[in-house]
Order: C-alpha cells, then sequence, then structure tokens
C-alpha cells in the first residue's frame, strides 16, 4: 500500500458529519444514510434490513463471503417521567454513564425537532459533605426551563424521547481525535476506508466483500445477530474500541497494558478463530504494522461473539481501536493507530483465499 496518508481531506470532513450526527440505539438511520451516500461509489450494492443494518457489498455473486463490521449505535437516554414540576427523570439505552451525566447539555429528540435541556445537580453549596451522593440513574434529571408537567409535554417531549448529548468533533495537540460516539462510528468509517483504498488501488477479491454497519450492538449485539442470519458469511472480521489503560484508575493487572498510538489491538478469546487471527498477526508482522494484543476471558463483548457463533459458526477475528473514556463525552483515539486498523484489516483481505476453510484440521 501506498505509503501516502489514508486519511484525506475528503474523508476526515466524512469523518466529522457523520460523528456530529446524532444515531442512538433503535435510531441509527440517519447515521446510515451518511455513511451510505459516502461508500456509494466504492461498492456493488447495498444490503438494508428491517432495523436498520447497512451493508455494501463488493462481488455480491460471488458464494465465499467475508464480513468487515462495524456498528453504527451510540448510547444514549430515553424520557422515562416527568415529574409534576417539570423535571425529566431517564432511563439507559445502553450503557450511558450516569457519572458524566450532571452539567452536561442534551438533545431531546421528539416529532417536531430537538429540544434543549440540562442535567442539572445541587450547588456545592447546600450538599452535605459528610454524606455527599453520588450521581446514579435515579437522581440525576434533565431541566428543559419548564415551570411543570405540561409545559414539557407543550414541547413535544414524552416518555420514550431518546436524549442524546450534542458534543462534536475536535482535535487535540494534532493526532488525537476526540468526539463522543466514537464508540463505534469509527469502525463504520474505517471499514469505510478499506472500501474506499481497494477501490482506488484497483483490487479485485476472489470472494464476496460485505462491508456491515449494524445495528443496536450497545443493547447486545442485536444488528449483529441479524444481519449474520441474513448474510451467512464463510468469514467476519469485525472492529470495534478497547480501552487504553494507561489513564488514572484503571488496573493494567485486570485490563491489561493497551495505549493509544502503540497500534491496532488484535484479541485473544474462544469466538476469536484462530487460524483467521494468526493469519492477521502474519499479515501485521509481514506489512510492519504495529499491533497490541488483549486477552478476552470469555465473550469480547463486541459484535464478533454474534457472528461467531451465528448459523453453523463463522471463522471471526476482531481488531479493536485503543480508546480512552468510553462511553464519555470526550472519548480519544489516535490518527495513526486509525490508519494501522484500515491497513490492517485492508491487507488481510488481500491474503484471504476463496474458499479458505481456516479448519483446525487441515495442514
Amino acid at each position: 500500500m501506498p505509503n501516502k496518508n489514508i486519511l484525506d481531506n475528503k474523508s476526515l470532513e466524512f469523518l466529522e458529519n457523520y460523528l456530529n450526527n446524532a444515531s442512538p440505539t433503535g435510531y441509527e438511520w440517519t447515521g446510515q444514510k451518511l455513511w451510505m451516500d459516502y461508500l456509494k461509489p466504492y461498492v456493488d450494492e447495498f444490503i438494508t434490513d428491517t432495523y436498520g443494518t447497512a451493508v455494501g457489498v463488493i462481488n455480491p455473486e460471488a458464494k465465499y463471503k467475508v464480513v468487515i463490521e462495524g456498528h453504527a449505535d451510540e448510547i444514549s437516554w430515553y424520557v422515562n417521567y416527568i415529574s409534576d414540576n417539570g423535571l425529566i427523570y431517564v432511563i439507559r439505552n445502553g450503557g450511558s454513564d450516569h457519572q458524566i451525566a450532571p452539567s452536561k447539555i442534551v438533545n431531546i429528540h421528539t416529532k417536531n425537532g430537538v429540544v434543549k435541556g440540562v442535567f442539572g445537580w445541587p450547588a456545592i453549596h447546600t450538599r452535605d459533605k459528610s454524606k455527599e451522593e453520588a450521581p446514579k440513574p435515579d437522581n440525576i434529571t434533565i431541566d428543559v426551563g419548564a415551570k411543570n408537567k405540561e409545559e414539557v409535554e407543550k414541547m413535544g417531549v414524552h416518555v420514550g424521547c431518546v436524549i442524546t448529548y450534542p458534543d462534536t468533533f475536535h482535535i487535540l495537540n494534532n493526532d488525537k481525535f476526540v468526539c463522543r460516539a466514537i464508540d463505534n462510528r469509527i469502525g463504520g468509517f474505517m471499514i469505510a476506508q478499506v472500501a474506499r483504498l481497494l477501490h482506488e488501488n484497483k483490487k479485485s477479491l476472489p470472494f464476496g466483500l460485505y462491508i456491515t454497519n449494524s445495528v443496536q450492538e450497545e443493547i447486545g449485539l442485536r444488528g449483529a445477530e441479524m444481519i449474520a442470519e441474513r448474510i451467512k458469511p464463510n468469514v467476519a472480521i469485525v472492529t470495534d474500541v478497547t480501552h487504553d489503560t494507561t489513564t488514572p484508575m484503571i488496573d493494567k493487572k485486570k485490563e491489561g497494558h493497551l495505549e493509544l498510538g502503540l497500534g491496532p489491538v488484535v484479541a485473544y478469546a474462544p469466538a476469536v478463530q484462530q487460524k483467521l487471527r494468526d493469519l492477521i498477526t502474519e499479515t501485521a508482522e509481514a506489512k510492519k504494522i504495529p499491533f497490541q494484543r488483549s486477552a478476552c476471558s470469555r465473550a469480547t463483548g463486541t459484535d464478533t461473539d454474534a457472528f461467531a457463533y451465528s448459523g453453523m459458526g463463522v471463522a471471526s477475528a476482531l481488531i479493536s481501536l485503543p480508546l480512552r473514556y468510553m462511553h464519555t463525552t470526550v472519548e480519544m483515539v489516535h490518527r495513526d493507530d486509525i490508519e494501522n486498523v484500515i491497513k490492517l484489516i485492508y491487507e488481510t483481505l488481500l491474503n484471504i483465499k476463496e474458499n479458505d476453510t481456516f479448519s483446525y484440521f487441515e495442514d
């Protein structure tokens, strides 16, 4: 692959627009449309399903099928209860972090558009420091500036409205990308870049490639479960984020040592097919792509598990992007790691042979 930077101005403009767009779990379609518009020049056709998963397909007629996959959804909140004095109580939609909520601005999505609100919190002067209460899902509330429940409802806000944070993309120190929802729209971005590079470098593949952007990962890998049954792939390479463990209060003995800037993270887990994983690490070594390793105890907790255990079993592997501050509004990744994940998936695809079984029982 040429040494020129993979991330050109057009791809970075797409990344910024894609991250800034709200696509909460169950409501991913506006982001999926942006993604499909970007991917359109690089694929032969699209598949979409009932719940919004989108797939760009190269060589749709091929019988041997390879998936590269990320997930499109971001964590969010639901309106759960509106009190008589107009304060809104919430429940999670995915693994939303209650501790970061106080003082955050929010967007409440209604059929008439976005209603702005804030997660309020009692002033420091009024709190009893001897028994200070921490933010919890049952004590954080959103204030939309209404005096009572009727005013809230006149704004179009009702139980079930989904709530996201408006925080937008920015770059720190030239090479750290920061935004909410990097988990895991960055995955959709990276697999789109793989498709772009295959097209630009005029690479023909001996199999069908299914560039898959699944929905509803944050509530249990649901979109991947559905689309795996639809595609019935032979191979799946999944990309998601994983924890940079070098920041305070993370126990490396529990989480391992993973660090921004040191390259993609290759997972070791029962769901990871060992021969496919070996192909990935051997490709990285041959192409001098830096990488890190991570051990997962039982499940990877990513869409890898859904693909691996679908049908009669699919050879699956996980290539992760190190990320700081997961499930906050300041998720942070390194530009070099993004480029190296893209390179690693791209080069691995070029090493997959048609009808490769990855069988442990064949030499």
